[in-house]
């Protein structure tokens, strides 16, 4: 039952729904309760009465001639008919079922009980001309006519005992006409109050600077908002550490696009010297396109980390076979592994071989292995005399059904206390001279976090020199993600 219907939902309706519901719905109840016990209430003065009365016609009784006679008294008669509002009728039967007096339609009793001659008045209802009659009935045991004791019954409409029960029910229900509006509107007063906590916390939030991303004040609000406050207070520290990153993001990749666009305006710069000569020209338009090669591919990879940060919301999950996008990871791959003499291959079960299905996107994964095979491709050195090596392998647990995939090469590899750094946006090893924007590597880790798995770094041949540097990414039981 909704009283206050509104198209948002009010927690402040809601709660006075909750509270007046109750109330009106039980007002109707107490009302036909009350008629009822004033029905009750109302009738017991009028039985005892009609119980007094019929013992009294039964004293009037006499034996005369050996002949039960009954004579009523002007003052007997005078007390029958006291009542205005209601119509009173007796019958008085002698002990052989003569009718000695009053009115010999009223019913007599179907059944004798334990009241036949015990002198005791007993109560029930009946019909008799048209309407319900209450009866007070006495069987009265003669002495001198000892045998069938003889009957006297005095009964009454019930007109009076209707109107002191209305007028009880009148006394009780009118004075909660005003009693219930009255409760109704302290009700919403106290819900007005209760509810002010909410109100004081919503002027506090509204009042704060939009930079202001602290923690709301959590001992000042009552103990039934604290859930709420501190999951506020949660989401402003993940919204405070995702600001942070975010600027750091825009500052480092600022940082990064600056070097090559500086190089392209200076390479500008030079060739529009004077006396610049052809072959000067030329060298300034090769530098100018290695430095946009070198913007745009920061700019790509700036884009692919953008898309995996978002990936978990937008993309769906499907079976993707990893074997799969292994081998055309690798065939995309092998032209610039060929340019630079590398020796790449592939180890693992064939696509399609059980085991190998994982719940994924294959776009992220292709994304995630392809950077993974080309920093391999890029820091492994390389010679046709001495070819470098890089293996991509795909491994299968037969039991905990836990796939792992690792890109090996034969390069420098990576200080042990550099491994975590590397995973960070921007941070490159040192002594590296090659070309890159740091954002391969925290592009793998972030596409990994959304397939459940994890990345490790370890040398791929410890103790030689180099060791070379085997990327191991570790995916949970395979079908699930």
């Amino acid at each position: 039952m909704k009283i206050f219907r509104r198209e948002q939902s009010s927690l402040f309706a809601e709660i006075l729904d909750w509270m007046l519901t109750p109330i009106l719905l039980l007002w109707p109840i107490s009302l036909v309760l009350t008629w009822l016990v004033a029905q009750g209430l109302a009738g017991k003065p009028f039985d005892r009465a009609l119980e007094y009365n019929a013992i009294a016609l039964s004293r009037l009784i006499s034996i005369e001639d050996h002949k039960a006679r009954f004579q009523l008294d002007q003052t007997a008669h005078q007390l029958l008919r006291a009542a205005e509002s209601d119509a009173v009728y007796y019958q008085v039967m002698g002990p052989d079922g003569a009718l000695l007096g009053g009115d010999a339609a009223l019913p007599q009793p179907e059944d004798i009980g334990e009241e036949y001659g015990n002198g005791k008045p007993f109560l029930r209802e009946v019909q008799a001309e048209g309407h319900t009659l209450k009866v007070a009935a006495v069987w009265v045991q003669l002495p001198q006519a000892p045998g069938h004791p003889a009957l006297v019954q005095v009964a009454e409409t019930l007109d009076k005992r209707q109107q002191l029960a209305t007028e009880i029910v009148k006394g009780v229900m009118l004075p909660q006409f005003a009693i219930l509006p009255l409760a109704v509107l302290l009700v919403w007063l106290a819900l007005v109050q209760a509810i002010k906590p909410l109100h004081r916390l919503e002027e506090r939030i509204r009042a704060r600077d939009p930079e202001d991303l602290s923690p709301l004040e959590a001992q000042t609000v009552p103990i039934e908002l604290m859930p709420l406050v501190s999951s506020v207070n949660d989401l402003l520290l993940r919204l405070t550490d995702s600001i942070a990153t975010q600027k750091r993001f825009l500052a480092d990749a600022a940082h990064q696009l600056k070097t090559p666009l500086a190089g392209l305006r200076m390479q500008a710069d030079l060739a529009q010297r004077e006396g610049a000569s052809a072959e000067d020209l030329k060298l300034s338009l090769r530098q100018i396109g290695r430095s946009s090669v070198n913007a745009t591919h920061t700019v790509n990879q700036l884009l692919s980390l953008a898309r995996a940060e978002s990936s978990g919301v937008v993309l769906q999950h499907l079976p993707c076979d990893l074997a799969q996008i292994a081998v055309d990871v690798m065939h995309d791959c092998a032209p610039r592994a060929m340019a630079k003499f590398l020796d790449m291959g592939y180890e693992g079960p064939q696509p399609g071989t059980p085991g190998t299905v994982i719940s994924g996107n294959a776009t992220l994964l292709q994304e995630m292995l392809r950077n993974l095979v080309d920093n391999a491709i890029n820091y492994t050195p390389s010679t046709q005399e001495s070819p470098g090596v890089i293996t991509t392998r795909l491994l299968v647990d037969p039991f905990s059904r836990v796939v792992v995939l690792q890109v090996e090469d034969s390069g420098p590899g990576i200080a042990l206390a550099e491994r975590e750094l590397v995973f960070q946006p921007f941070y490159r090893a040192l002594g590296t001279r090659t070309d890159g924007s740091g954002l391969g590597l925290p592009i793998v880790l972030e596409i990994a976090r959304q397939h459940a798995a994890t990345v490790s770094v370890d040398a791929s041949r410890p103790g030689n020199n180099p060791p070379g540097a085997c990327f191991t990414v570790r995916f949970g039981a395979a079908g699930s993600a």
